[in-house]
C-alpha cells in the first residue's frame, strides 16, 4: 500500500550551522544549514518568547503541524518542516525558500486570485492567528508557499489573516474533497500523533473547523467581534 506524505517518516536533520538572525522576527528565527547541506529556518524552542494566549514552548510543534496537515490536504504549500536537533537546542526546521525578489504577492491577495485559495482554506483550518502577507512567498519559479505558523491550532477562535478576499465565496469542490479525506486522518493515524504534541481539546477544536467548512462549503466572513486582521498585515 503507498504510504501516505503525512504518515511518511520525518525528515530528521540536525542544523550544524548558523549564518544568521531575522532581527524583525518576534521570536529566535536562524538562517542555518543541516548536516545534509540543506538551507534552513531553524526556530529554537528555547528562543521562543512568553506569550499569554499561546504556550511558546509549542510553538515549534505548531510550526510542524502545519507541515503535516498542509501534507494532508494535499497542498504541498508549507515548506518541509520538522523538529531538529541545533546550536541552541531543539526546533522547529524549515527548508528555506529563496523568494524571488520581483514577486510580490500583495497583487494577489488584493484581488482574492484563486491560486491563493489552498492558502486561504489552510488557514482555516489551522486557525491561524497570524496570516500576514510576509507570510506568503513567491520563488523563482512563481510557486506560492506559506510560512510562519506557530500562531496556529488554539481552541478559541483565533483567525486573523490578509486572505479576506475569498468571504463569502463558494469554496472550491476539489479542496472540499481533500478537506474530506485530511478529516480521515486527522480522526484516525493522525489524533495519538496530534495529542501528543499539543493537546486533545486543540484536536476536537480543529476537527470541529474542518467539519464546520465541509457543512457550510463558503469562506466564512470576517467577525465583528474581534479584530480579523493581524498588525502589522505585512
Amino acid at each position: 500500500m503507498e504510504t501516505s506524505a503525512i504518515t511518511a517518516p520525518d525528515w530528521q536533520p540536525e542544523v550544524v550551522t548558523v549564518e544568521g538572525r531575522y532581527v524583525e522576527a518576534s521570536n529566535a528565527t536562524l538562517l542555518g544549514e543541516t548536516d545534509d547541506g540543506v538551507r534552513v529556518i531553524y526556530k529554537p524552542v528555547d528562543g521562543a518568547r512568553p506569550l499569554w494566549d499561546f504556550d511558546a514552548r509549542t510553538l515549534a510543534y505548531r510550526e510542524i503541524w502545519a507541515y503535516r496537515i498542509d501534507q494532508a490536504l494535499g497542498f504541498a504549500s508549507v515548506p518541509e518542516t520538522t523538529m531538529a536537533e541545533g546550536p541552541f537546542g531543539p526546533g522547529a526546521v524549515q527548508r528555506h525558500v529563496d523568494a524571488a525578489a520581483d514577486q510580490e504577492v500583495i497583487d494577489l491577495i488584493n484581488g482574492g486570485d484563486d491560486i491563493l485559495w489552498p492558502i486561504a482554506v489552510l488557514d482555516l483550518v489551522l486557525n491561524n492567528a497570524d496570516r500576514k502577507a510576509g507570510h506568503i512567498l513567491r520563488d523563482e519559479e512563481s510557486r506560492l508557499w506559506a510560512i510562519d505558523h506557530g500562531l496556529t491550532f488554539h481552541v478559541e477562535e483565533k483567525l486573523r489573516t490578509v486572505l479576506w478576499g475569498f468571504a463569502g465565496r463558494p469554496i472550491p469542490n476539489d479542496i472540499l474533497a481533500r478537506l474530506g479525506k485530511a478529516r480521515e486522518e486527522l480522526a484516525g493515524p493522525l489524533a495519538d500523533r496530534f495529542v501528543a504534541d499539543l493537546s486533545v481539546d486543540e484536536l476536537a477544536a480543529l476537527l470541529h473547523r474542518v467539519d464546520a467548512l465541509l457543512e457550510a462549503r463558503r469562506h466564512p466572513v470576517p467577525p465583528e467581534d474581534r479584530h480579523s486582521i493581524p498588525w502589522p498585515p505585512y
